[in-house]
């Protein structure tokens, strides 16, 4: 019984919660991946880029349910997740196959739904392009730019995709007046309802996987690529890596398969599938309230002036 009564009170009173820091990368090397990232010659039909859906327009995410792939593929069934703050995830895609953001670009790549490219087809497009062999020459000092390189440099352009400053990061580093009653208690609701069980560290999330619809026996949510795809393990079917909360507000819809319309939705639906609990509405609004205070500023690197981070 103590024990159970010290969790709740580093629940209550403790936050697992950690703000945003600046993360090191190379510069030169970022604002190139950054050019390729947004350049849709690394696709097989010259029409999707890596921002396609990954749009800056919402947080890194894509505001559709499925998103839209080469030759007008649509991958089925999984919503694609924010590449904003992924350099502090665990692993990358929702069942974690990626160990890195390196490896990630090289499967988005070569995947037959979103950029349907080799690295055989992708270095030919690169090294017909004058503007990118000089880039590469002047960046990697070479005369031939492989795949590799590519990767690398889009790689490095996400680890500058931190959103910093948000106003519940303000909070925890002691300016109280960031946050109002309202939304200082919905965090205190998301503590106290066992949110931040799952939903914690640097990202609120994304730092572990655990298996969505724990107290559902028949679960009507499609399955797609979970933990299972990786494992092979029956236990890991629909465990899939707990998403980050940060800039939540404006990555809708939400859930692995974009099932969810809504933030007030997702709450609630969260709560019955892994709380066991119907959370109140009024009670939903307040968490609600409190999730939109974790929304931070625009990358530098993706402002019209680029700046150094201090």
């Amino acid at each position: 019984m103590k024990k159970l009564l010290f969790f709740f009170s580093v629940l209550l009173f403790a936050s697992p919660i950690t703000p945003l820091v600046p993360v090191s990368y190379n510069k030169q090397q970022a604002l190139l991946g950054k050019m390729l990232f947004f350049d849709p010659v690394l696709s097989a039909d010259n029409k999707i880029s890596c921002a396609s859906c990954h749009s800056p327009s919402f947080s890194g995410a894509d505001n559709k349910r499925f998103s839209i792939g080469v030759f007008g593929r649509i991958d089925k069934p999984m919503n694609s997740p924010s590449v904003y703050n992924a350099v502090f995830n665990c692993r990358q895609f929702w069942n974690g196959r990626a160990n890195d953001l390196k490896q990630q670009a090289i499967m988005a790549a070569h995947d037959f739904n979103e950029m349907g490219m080799s690295d055989d087809v992708l270095e030919k497009k690169i090294n017909s392009i004058e503007k990118y062999k000089a880039l590469f020459k002047k960046v990697y000092g070479v005369n031939y730019i492989k795949a590799d390189l590519i990767y690398q440099s889009i790689a490095e352009f996400e680890k500058a995709l931190v959103t910093l400053d948000c106003r519940f990061d303000r909070y925890l580093k002691g300016d109280k007046k960031a946050l109002n009653e309202d939304e200082k208690k919905g965090y205190y609701l998301f503590k106290v309802y066992g949110c931040i069980t799952c939903h914690n560290g640097k990202n609120l999330g994304s730092n572990s996987f655990q298996k969505l619809g724990i107290f559902i026996k028949d679960i009507n949510i499609t399955e797609g690529n979970d933990r299972y795809k990786v494992t092979h393990k029956k236990s890991d079917r629909y465990v899939y890596k707990v998403p980050t909360l940060r800039n939540i507000a404006l990555t809708a819809p939400y859930f692995h398969d974009g099932s969810v319309k809504t933030l007030k939705k997702a709450i609630e639906l969260m709560g019955k599938y892994n709380l066991g609990i119907e959370i109140p509405k009024e009670d939903v609004l307040y968490i609600e309230k409190f999730l939109k205070t974790l929304t931070g500023k625009t990358p530098l690197i993706l402002r019209g002036e680029y700046e150094e981070e201090k």
